[in-house]
């Protein structure tokens, strides 16, 4: 299992059963990918805590979508026909959790972003291993002694619950469920039409017993937390039993792929291959992102690119033209690909990580996916269509583009997209979808429909649109002032008369940001001006959307301006964890991120600390000071040790505005990983 042929990347959760408090077993969770949006993850204790916890979440075509398709496993040894030890966390009477783990746990690891747990259990040390196969919905759970010469019984119990997993935990398919075997083979399906078969198997010399049970209102304590359904029932079909001993390892494999893919590879070939793909990933990276930290973000950011399960047509319209089809989970658990994080993400989960084939991959991907001058907002989960309520990540995507071609040199890509970021411009000029329009009388970008968000504080509860934003926002208009300008040289670059258009475009939206944005009062720049397109009404409130204005390639703000800028962010916004959404001085700041969906949203952008924005924050720094790259690197010396809170080995996507600055949101976010990543090698 050891990796032979170049130093280890190893991350440890610092545990002591005596002195160590056993929530950190429940609060810390891990995460393994597959490529395809599937993924494995739960609990250091091996509590499911969450709905989206379990060991195989396979991502199935539309309109499936992401399923739970394995829930837990109960692990238990025997050393004699009397002497049982559990290893795993048991729910008893009452909802009290007995975490069996916390006894004989000495530690958990991620070993090049994979998970590593050590128990020591009498004078035995055995280490489990959680491994997905790239670019299947399959997962590998291998058991080793790797210290002691004992022999003893393996039992392992796995329990189902076959659900999409955004459905609440007391809803899906709880079973019965059928149970066929052929030889080693077993496959498991419920009685319901339409819905996949998880296909199981032991290596080893294993044998199977039935012994069929459901296990009654398991408690998912994260979801009461969070206002849900937190008891639901799973169902086993009884339990696996094989002998451990040194040199004979054990592993349980759960697919939803066919027999002849699941078994095309051994559990030892399997971790080899995987631990090669995973060396590839740092071979091309920039030499920041091949070592500790930078390595560390490397292979986290690997889990949000995939290759998006079940589109066909896409694949089909790709592979005919020699392509391949890639884009961006946002955030795990429970977000898809979404047009604005992909383009954020883009620099720093494929650019500075040496990927730049998929790189092309996706801003090609969203090319296609171009309706009405706008890239989608969203892929829904179990659907192959977009959405596209956005006003910003179509800005975005020239953005990302950009970039990609500063860093590969790849005109032709550029070639073939210029004729649509071409009409991109033109039907934001002329006006689009969802009130997307340039104001004729000065030039600016407006956008705002009633019953949508559609910028990047875009949290809505039912028919509550928590800030709306309605009318010429800040970041919008930085973002569309550097798309005319990029737009603008690219044409010129083709020798393209039309550039000199777009140029003045540019320099009319420049001139009325510099006289409309600037709140000469305060010293900063307005959130939205002629709000609701009314003229003269402006949104005072200090956000760190005004940092796009310094930030971007093309910065839109006036450079005496910048200054003042940066350092009221600084002063109302900057934590050890990234910028709050709002300043505390405003009367709907709201410092704690928790509670119920209605308490979370209404802070989600109300001065919730945002990680990711820690990227155009530093990037307005090295504008004001551009020889202080060490100071610049001081904003991010909290993030190596968030890497082993909450998601160990990732960036969560939120935080409390308030110390201790607890996160929030989703344990793994693609800009939080990417931003860091980009500004850590920005800064080395």
């Amino acid at each position: 299992m050891q990796n032979a042929y170049r130093p280890t990347v190893v991350r440890t959760l610092p545990w002591h059963p005596r002195e160590s408090s056993r929530d950190i077993l429940l609060s810390r969770e891990w995460i393994v990918t597959n490529g395809l949006g599937g993924y494995s993850s739960g609990t250091v204790s091996g509590a499911i805590t969450r709905r989206y916890h379990g060991l195989l979440i396979a991502s199935l075509p539309a309109p499936l979508g992401r399923m739970v398709m394995w829930s837990h496993v109960s692990e238990t040894l025997r050393f004699g026909e009397d002497d049982v030890v559990s290893l795993g966390a048991e729910e008893r009477a009452g909802g009290q959790l007995e975490l069996k783990s916390a006894e004989y746990l000495r530690e958990f690891r991620l070993e090049d972003g994979l998970p590593v747990w050590t128990y020591h259990v009498r004078d035995v040390v055995i280490e489990k291993r959680v491994v997905m196969p790239h670019l299947q919905n399959t997962v590998y759970v291998h058991y080793a002694i790797v210290e002691g010469d004992a022999r003893l019984r393996l039992e392992l119990r796995p329990a189902f619950h076959f659900r999409h997993h955004e459905v609440q935990v007391n809803k899906g398919t709880s079973g019965p469920y059928r149970l066929s075997s052929v030889g080693n083979r077993y496959e498991v399906s419920p009685n319901k039409p339409g819905m996949p078969t998880v296909r199981m198997k032991m290596c080893g010399e294993a044998k199977f017993t039935i012994d069929a049970c459901k296990v009654h209102q398991v408690m998912y304590r994260l979801e009461q937390s969070r206002g849900y359904a937190y008891e639901g029932d799973l169902w086993s079909p009884g339990y696996f039993h094989v002998d451990l001993a040194p040199n004979e390892p054990a592993t349980i494999i759960a697919s939803t792929e066919k027999w002849e893919v699941v078994e095309v590879l051994s559990p030892n070939d399997l971790v080899h291959a995987e631990r090669q793909r995973r060396g590839r990933l740092l071979e091309n990276a920039h030499k920041e992102a091949r070592k500790d930290f930078g390595a560390e973000l490397s292979y986290a950011a690997d889990q949000f690119i995939i290759t998006p399960a079940g589109r066909f047509e896409e694949a089909a319209r790709a592979h005919a033209a020699g392509d391949e089809v890639r884009t961006v989970i946002a955030g795990y658990h429970w977000f898809t690909d979404w047009g604005r994080d992909t383009m954020i993400s883009l620099e720093g989960l494929t650019l500075t990580t040496g990927r730049w084939l998929e790189a092309g991959y996706i801003l090609r991907t969203f090319g296609n996916y171009i309706r009405d001058g706008l890239i989608p907002n969203m892929f829904p989960d179990s659907s192959k269509k977009g959405v596209y309520h956005t006003a910003d990540a179509t800005l975005w995507f020239f953005h990302a583009i950009h970039r990609y071609v500063e860093t590969t040199n790849d005109r032709t890509t550029l070639r073939s997209l210029l004729p649509r970021l071409i009409d991109i411009v033109e039907h934001h000029l002329r006006g689009t979808k969802f009130n997307i329009h340039v104001d004729p009388a000065d030039g600016l970008l407006a956008q705002g429909e009633e019953g949508f968000q559609l910028t990047w504080m875009d949290a809505k509860m039912g028919d509550w649109v928590v800030t709306p934003r309605r009318g010429k926002a800040v970041e919008i208009n930085a973002l569309w002032y550097n798309a005319v300008k990029l737009l603008a040289q690219w044409l010129r670059d083709e020798h393209d008369s039309s550039a000199e258009t777009y140029e003045q475009h540019a320099e009319r939206a420049r001139k009325s940001f510099n006289e409309k944005f600037w709140y000469n009062d305060g010293g900063y720049l307005f959130d939205v001006v002629d709000c609701n397109g009314e003229a003269g009404a402006n949104d005072r409130s200090f956000r760190p959307n005004q940092l796009f204005a310094i930030s971007l390639d093309h910065p839109v703000l006036d450079q005496s301006r910048w200054n003042a800028v940066v350092d009221l962010a600084q002063k109302k916004l900057l934590t050890p964890v990234g910028l709050r959404s709002l300043a505390p001085d405003d009367p709907e700041y709201k410092p704690i991120y928790s509670g119920d969906l209605r308490s979370r949203d209404g802070a989600y952008h109300q001065g919730t600390v945002w990680s990711w924005l820690i990227g155009p924050f530093i990037d307005a720094w090295l504008r004001v000071h551009p020889q202080d790259r060490q100071g610049a690197r001081k904003f991010l010396e909290t993030f190596p040790q968030h890497l082993i809170d909450d998601g160990v080995g990732t960036i969560s996507e939120v935080f409390d505005a308030r110390e201790p600055h607890l996160a929030g949101g989703c344990i793994a976010q693609a800009w939080s990983v990417a931003e860091v990543l980009r500004c850590w090698i920005k800064t080395a």
